[in-house]
């Protein structure tokens, strides 16, 4: 999991784009001059669910009786969002 540490007004300035890092996994540490103040993170809720969502399209997967090769295809393609 990456860490992201920024101050006051980069996190500000930069919310949104502090967001989408968030939905991606990161967490985002906020400072006030040079104190620790803040953390962002995803909601434990919804990273469980996407872990279930994931853990459900895996389970497809194995029905399908796809390749190693399609497999890692598809674990690659993931990697390029």
């Amino acid at each position: 999991m990456r860490t992201i540490e920024v101050g006051a007004f980069e996190a500000k300035t930069h919310f949104s784009q502090l967001l989408d890092e968030v939905e991606g996994g990161a967490i985002v540490k906020i400072s006030r001059r040079g104190k620790p103040v803040a953390i962002l993170k995803q909601d434990d809720a919804l990273s469980r669910e996407n872990s279930l969502d994931a853990l459900r399209e895996l389970r497809d997967l194995a029905r399908e009786k796809i390749s190693v090769e399609e497999i890692e295809q598809l674990r690659d393609s993931g990697r390029e969002r």
